[in-house]
């Protein structure tokens, strides 16, 4: 009895599911069924389309790779202390995830402006982020770095605080024991953060359109396209965005497969 219950409930929950991943993939294979490979290879050789997808690669990793060396360590710190703002810091961190990326584009114009503290600092360079490939890299981490900060918090709570006191009570400073065994050990965790970062700062629109609509990366290109010539131009980019973002994330699985190996 228990066992055809167990089985009925089963037949529920992998219909259910069956549907969610029909939603997931019809729009997406309507979408690549739609476009022709004479189309995908046209678009392939535009030159405007190459540049935008390799400045939207180029951005979103550089963005993840910096900010990386500041958010793991506040992960960390996160994981280990006990504090009384320790709440209210983890939900600021949540913030860019929940508000309107709009809004978010907005709060960073005002951020980077000429008119702001750091713009000024900018500007006595000659640099202006506005319209620039930083201004872009720092849109993409402010809607992203929470995927990084969280997972990597994650992974240091899973590490056994009883092995880095051992190592601690042995005489290894607190940076020996940090790179030697918290780091390794929550790596899996931190590899899935970084990539979910970089993935997050590729597919971003709304924080970046208001930030930089040139140089164009691949999702304004996107739009743009679809704004002026209508869908049957905007949908060959997407599809060939989203081939090399596969192909890219494919290669990321295996390098992330061969460490885990290499580690075991």
């Amino acid at each position: 009895m228990y066992k055809n219950k167990l089985r009925s409930l089963d037949i529920v929950f992998i219909f259910l599911g069956g549907l969610v991943l029909l939603f997931i993939i019809s729009p997406l294979l309507g979408m690549f069924l739609s476009t022709t490979p004479i189309q995908l290879f046209e678009t392939s050789k535009d030159p405007e389309v190459l540049k935008s997808i390799w400045l939207t690669l180029r951005v979103s990793f550089l963005a993840t790779i910096f900010f990386a060396i500041g958010a793991i360590p506040l992960s960390y710190f996160l994981a280990r202390s006990n504090f009384r703002l320790k709440k209210l810091i983890n939900g600021i961190i949540d913030l860019p995830i929940v508000i309107p990326h709009s809004a978010a584009g907005i709060a960073i114009l005002g951020f980077i402006s000429r008119d702001s503290v750091l713009g000024k600092i900018a500007s006595s360079v000659g640099l202006n982020f506005v319209g620039h490939p930083v201004g872009i890299a720092l849109a993409m981490a402010f809607v992203s770095i929470p995927f990084l900060i969280n997972a990597a918090r994650d992974g240091f709570e899973n590490v056994p605080v009883k092995l880095e006191k051992t190592a601690l009570n042995l005489g290894a400073s607190p940076v020996r024991v940090f790179f030697s065994i918290s780091l390794p050990l929550a790596w899996k965790n931190i590899l899935s953060g970084l990539v979910m970062m970089f993935a997050r700062g590729l597919s971003e629109f709304g924080a970046v359109v208001i930030v930089a609509y040139h140089p164009m990366i691949t999702p304004v290109m996107i739009y743009e396209r679809f704004g002026s010539f209508g869908l049957k131009y905007a949908r060959p980019i997407s599809v060939l965005f989203i081939l090399i973002c596969l192909i890219f994330f494919i290669l990321l699985r295996a390098l992330t497969k061969e460490k885990e190996h290499r580690n075991a």
